[in-house]
């Protein structure tokens, strides 16, 4: 299986993928890690809200709400 690498701000609803990494600074890294978004984790997204809004993502059976500065800093893997 083909594997491409996409921020979580590139995903449409319904959308699944794993966690590849971060892109920021140790304590952004650790705020996700806080909040149950590790690498390696499994995620789909349940929403993306309109202008500008929040993206929502179902991790661990929980659903996490992130704004779009910290989603486009989430690179996830998805199958092609």
């Amino acid at each position: 299986m083909i594997t491409m690498e996409k921020t979580l701000l590139d995903l449409e609803p319904g959308m699944q993928g794993t966690i590849a990494r971060f892109i920021g600074n140790p304590g952004f890294v650790r705020k996700l890690r806080t909040i149950g978004i590790r690498e390696g984790k499994n995620l789909t997204v349940v929403t993306r809200h309109p202008l500008g809004g929040p993206v929502v993502i179902e991790v661990d059976g929980r659903e996490v709400t992130l704004g779009r500065g910290m989603a486009v800093r989430v690179v996830v893997d998805v199958a092609a």
